[in-house]
């Protein structure tokens, strides 16, 4: 059976996280329990509490037991959810023996088109907006069984993770995938101050990376593998390779944990990004995009930090959109103040209000050229505008010439591709080191 769960959580505390990895442990003692998943969905959706995770796994059990484990999970969700919160509206679905048996009759077009459904629910949760009646159409259309409480809205983020572990168990490569070490604190701690060595940290990072990512950001001197919200969660580590992931865990020094669980996650993915053509030309707030352009203002610092350009859309003529660098992102904004008139590019962000927050960018091709007014060949000065579309003219000599003059000049940036540092990372956002680690070494520059 294949269970899914999600919105347990509140800006306040708990995490989906915790729950399943409580679950899990208890779970055991029923039948044998999969690596969980962590699925992050749409960060943009202004309604998420925290990371919006959501997560799913898979325990083996005879159906006689299924309605046992049911209740267990039931109890759980009931238990430990944040139900006095107003956004918590929690949601899980339970795909039995029978619906999974289901799911594989018929010839192999009906079987196809059941995984799609499944497929597009999950693409659709990571990147775009769902209503709960997305989720309680196909849950009935697959005849999958599911609990709520509240609103249930949970039950979207629910589907989706497990709809992420079907894909995968029908195919393991089907999507990019990365790990994370989830370690959690001990009940009476909750709320206060967590201890972690940070010089441990910096060792542990130093020991592990690039095969362990986003544990510590060393530019801005800021450990980034704890929360800062008085939730159950210790700290994570994130990477693509378990044994570096429990290597850099025995060698952090930090309070004693109430458990630690590994799951199999789509963070460090960029799966929620859309490019121009799969948004078929029409760009929506709460989506996030990849967009070519041309950059049409000389960036500018604005009050708080933020930095601002223009850009110019390749694929629609005429249609322009800002780009924001915001103060979070320290020295990423040095980067984009380096940017020319006439720079093309591709920016990757969340969109809203006509504006991209950055979270990453390419500069595909620099402007080396700056045009001036020609000199007079027979003084030296200047020459001055003729008139609209009408050249040059030097008034003195009454010398002509109908182009501007156009000088080559140093760039102090290169081409490729850049990114936020760690601390301004949102999960869900693929690390430029990655993209290193297959190869492509000429284009990227990591932030470290």
């Amino acid at each position: 059976m294949i269970i899914g769960i999600d919105d347990t959580d509140s800006k306040n505390g708990m995490c989906t996280t915790y729950l399943c990895a409580v679950l899990v442990d208890e779970l055991r003692k029923y039948g044998e329990v999969s690596t969980p998943r962590l699925v992050r969905l749409n960060p943009c959706i202004p309604f998420k509490t925290r990371g919006n995770g959501a997560v799913s796994f898979e325990i083996t059990v005879t159906t006689a037991k299924e309605e046992t484990v049911k209740g267990v999970v039931k109890s759980g969700v009931s238990e430990f959810s944040e139900l006095q919160e107003e956004e918590t509206n929690p949601g899980v679905v339970f795909i039995g023996d029978t619906a999974l048996r289901a799911m594989s009759r018929g010839g192999s077009d009906e079987k196809i088109e059941r995984m799609l459904k499944l497929k597009n629910f999950y693409e659709t949760a990571v990147r775009d907006v769902l209503k709960i009646e997305h989720a309680y159409t196909l849950l009935s259309d697959l005849h999958f069984d599911y609990f709520g409480l509240k609103k249930k809205r949970g039950l979207i983020g629910a589907l989706a993770a497990a709809s992420f572990l079907m894909l995968q168990k029908r195919d393991p490569n089907y999507y990019d995938f990365t790990y994370e070490l989830i370690a959690y604190r001990r009940k009476e701690r909750w709320g206060t101050s967590r201890f972690i060595e940070e010089a441990s940290v910096r060792d542990a990072d130093e020991a592990t990376y690039p095969l362990t990512w986003d544990t510590v950001d060393l530019v801005n001197k800021k450990l980034v593998l704890a929360p800062h919200s008085p939730c159950p969660v210790l700290f994570g580590i994130r990477g693509d390779s378990v044994a570096a992931i429990h290597k850099a865990y025995t060698l952090i020094d930090a309070e004693p944990a109430e458990r630690e669980m590994l799951f199999v996650t789509n963070q460090g993915t960029d799966s929620h990004l859309v490019t121009y053509e799969e948004a078929k030309g029409t760009l929506h707030d709460h989506h996030s995009y990849i967009l070519d352009g041309a950059v049409e203002s000389n960036p500018r610092t604005i009050e708080g930090g933020h930095v601002l350009f223009a850009l110019a859309l390749t694929e629609n003529t005429g249609d322009r959109i800002e780009c924001m660098a915001y103060e979070p992102t320290k020295g990423f904004r040095d980067i984009i103040r380096q940017l020319r008139i006439g720079d093309e590019v591709t920016v990757y962000g969340s969109f809203k209000n006509r504006t991209i927050n950055l979270e990453k960018i390419k500069l595909r091709k620099l402007n080396v050229e700056v045009k001036s007014n020609p000199k007079c060949a027979k003084c030296g000065k200047r020459m001055e505008s003729a008139g609209r579309s009408q050249g040059y003219r030097c008034k003195r000599c009454k010398t002509y010439s109908s182009e501007k003059e156009v000088q080559i000049v140093d760039r102090e940036i290169d081409e490729g591709l850049y990114e936020v540092p760690p601390v301004a990372r949102r999960h869900i956002s693929k690390p430029l080191i990655r993209t290193y680690a297959e190869g492509r070494i000429n284009t990227t520059h990591p932030s470290r």
